[in-house]
């Protein structure tokens, strides 16, 4: 079993993406931890701001199934993976860490680096895995977030209505 932390993102429609991909991942996941709710600006880009949390679970999946349900779940809403890198998302879900499993191939990169370089994927971690330690950087989530440069993004919890 490892546990498995995944960054939710969209500025499209967020409330109701947000919603339906929570429910998504809680038919394969029932035992979900999730974080607040945070609002940011696009990053990357000109655009709707973001609403993005992350989500925990512990699962016996092997790490390439959990790549490709988060897979289906974005293709069920409409993900365009067709336009730019940076660009508005119906809905974004990254695999962070998968237990202390590290890859760096064509299909996946775990840890993402994102964890380290955006407040908006950083601190709703922080929340749900504060003391998992990341495999690269041998630290804690809660003291990578704590040397955080939090001036460098701007990032605010919004309230979130899950019905």
């Amino acid at each position: 079993m490892a546990w498995v932390y995944i960054s939710v993102g969209s500025n499209i429609e967020p409330v109701v993406n947000i919603r339906s991909a929570i429910q998504g991942l809680r038919r394969h996941h029932p035992e979900l931890i999730v974080s607040t709710v945070y609002e940011s600006e696009a990053v990357g880009f000109e655009g709707e701001n973001f609403y993005n949390l992350v989500v925990g679970f512990e699962t016996g999946q092997d790490v390439h199934e959990v790549a490709q349900q988060l897979r289906r779940i974005e293709d069920d809403h409409a993900r365009d993976r067709k336009g730019p890198k940076f660009s508005s998302r119906t809905i974004d879900l990254d695999l962070l860490l998968y237990g202390d499993v590290i890859i760096n191939d064509d299909s996946l990169n775990i840890p993402r680096d994102e964890i380290s370089k955006n407040a908006f994927v950083l601190w709703p971690l922080a929340e749900v895995a504060a003391e998992v330690v990341h495999p690269q950087f041998n630290q804690t989530i809660a003291a990578i977030w704590q040397a955080y440069d939090k001036n460098s993004q701007s990032l605010w919890a919004v309230e979130f209505e899950w019905q």
